[in-house]
């Protein structure tokens, strides 16, 4: 019924893929077994993808034991993404938050390597102040005890998208989103020395979330992504302006019919490892 514990899912040529979030009443039928206990949904879901975005730090604070919890459940190599809290995103002056951004990334350090990207989302509300955001930037840390930490700038506002919101990402070594639906900003620009993306358009009717199709055309460009490309069919701002060297490459199955990421973030994998295996065969 459970996983071995010693199973895990690693990166594909530096790819990751997972979902937001590991506890969904709906994937207690269509992904985790039968009789599996809530407490260790997340020690089954860390066996099968190989990240997850964790969603629930946006919402409320996290103790550091929880997160050593976390940390606990999944196995090495596994790395979380985390959405910073919306009272720092939602502050009405980001330039002033410095100490909030000290205290969750203080906190959120107790996932120790299982830390990846944090993700600051600016949802669509208050109209974005340019000099605020470059400010709030400056204080997203580099690094922090020792560790390199990477920071991912997501703006849901569309007036605010353009060339200046890519040139500052750039500036700071930020990423940004890129997002697979209509109804955000959804733009390809390499902006940092790994890629972010959130892929927000899988149906229920289909049984891995995407056609086969769609799902090809995600493992090509995640690859192309990967080896320090970019993909020609995915819109940019701006000319490509990224060094060709390889990158991490995080992608999410989020949101849109959830029931399904599971199903389709582990289809994708199966398209990348069977990709990797030609590759090294040839």
């Amino acid at each position: 019924m459970d996983a071995p514990i010693d199973a895990r899912t690693p990166s594909i040529d530096g790819i990751r893929v997972g979902v937001g979030g590991w506890t969904y009443a709906p994937w207690r039928d269509n992904f985790y077994p039968k009789g599996l206990v809530q407490r260790r949904e997340l020690e089954y879901a860390s066996r099968h993808l190989s990240t997850i975005e964790i969603n629930g730090t946006f919402y409320r604070a996290q103790s550091e034991a929880t997160y050593r919890t976390w940390r606990d459940a999944v196995p090495d190599g596994f790395v979380f993404s985390a959405k910073a809290p919306m009272r720092i995103v939602q502050a009405r002056v980001l330039a002033r938050t410095g100490g909030q951004v000290e205290d969750f990334i203080g906190g959120i350090l107790a996932l120790g390597d299982r830390l990846g990207p944090l993700l600051w989302q600016f949802d669509h509300g208050p109209a974005l102040d340019f000099d605020d955001l470059a400010a709030f930037a400056a204080l997203l840390p580099a690094t922090a005890d020792g560790r390199t930490l990477r920071h991912v700038l997501d703006v849901r506002d569309p007036a605010f998208v353009d060339a200046r919101l890519v040139a500052l990402a750039r500036a700071f070594g930020l990423a940004t989103v890129f997002t697979d639906s209509p109804e955000h900003p959804s733009f390809a620009d390499v902006t940092a020395g790994f890629v972010y993306a959130r892929l927000m358009q899988a149906r229920a009717e289909r049984p891995a979330g995407y056609t086969p199709g769609a799902l090809d055309g995600w493992a090509g460009r995640l690859r192309t992504w990967a080896a320090g490309g970019e993909p020609d069919d995915l819109p940019r701002i701006g000319a490509s302006g990224a060094p060709a060297t390889r990158r991490e490459v995080f992608a999410y199955f989020i949101g849109a019919d959830k029931a399904r990421n599971p199903a389709a973030a582990q289809a994708l994998q199966a398209r990348l490892a069977r990709q990797g295996s030609t590759r090294q065969a040839s």
